[in-house]
């Protein structure tokens, strides 16, 4: 049988003496217990390493492969960097421009890069929104202006597939140039909303320390 703590205590002496339990809520290590500063510390670093891939990707997918994907196209812009969409007459160019190994490899592009895009990117807002953004109304509008940009994204890399395939009609062209205006103007508003966001915060902070310190 296991001895009770005063029998330990007589044989032992003071090196048997229990420690304290902690209270009920209180950590066993309070080394451990982290501070909501240190809490949004680390969110901020992970929202840093988020909006860095981002750019890198933005990068890569429209200013980089896009823009070489315009040599295999005699010089036309690929539909998904044309901001203000494009009309079924220039679809049809595309149609005569591309090859099938282009258009294979336009269609690779769309599934790797043009995948990863939207997707990080809504990640890394959603950390951004739910970060900064305290009022749940506002919150859940953001989470799903996000959700709907990527989906939105990938979508249209799907209809301009379909509209630069040969024999596609007028409609599959009207589709895909609205799905590409659409995803141009979601990511704009997401970007001017994380900005609004990360302002209001830090403007929020400064407001609480002068009230603090007056």
């Amino acid at each position: 049988m296991s001895k009770t703590p005063a029998q330990r205590a007589r044989k032992h002496g003071e090196r048997a003496a229990v420690a304290p339990s902690p209270r009920p809520g209180q950590p066993v290590n309070p080394t451990t217990r982290r501070t909501p500063e240190q809490a949004q510390g680390n969110a901020r670093l992970i929202i840093i390493a988020a909006l860095v891939a981002s750019v890198f990707m933005f990068w890569y997918y429209h200013l980089l492969t896009l823009s070489q994907m315009t040599q295999l196209s005699g010089g036309l812009a690929m539909p998904d960097s044309l901001v203000g969409g494009f009309s079924p007459d220039y679809a049809h160019r595309l149609q005569g421009a591309l090859d099938d190994a282009a258009r294979g490899q336009l269609s690779y592009v769309h599934k790797t890069a043009g995948t990863l895009f939207p997707l990080i990117a809504g990640f890394t807002f959603l950390l951004v929104f739910g970060t900064w953004v305290k009022a749940k109304v506002l919150r859940r509008i953001s989470f799903a202006v996000v959700v709907v940009f990527a989906i939105v994204r990938l979508w249209g890399n799907i209809a301009v597939d379909g509209a630069v395939a040969p024999g596609a009609d007028a409609g599959a062209a009207v589709l895909a140039s609205v799905l590409v205006v659409a995803g141009w103007v979601l990511l704009f508003l997401i970007l001017l909303g994380a900005g609004a966001a990360v302002l209001a915060a830090r403007r929020a902070r400064t407001t609480a320390r002068a009230s603090s310190g007056g």
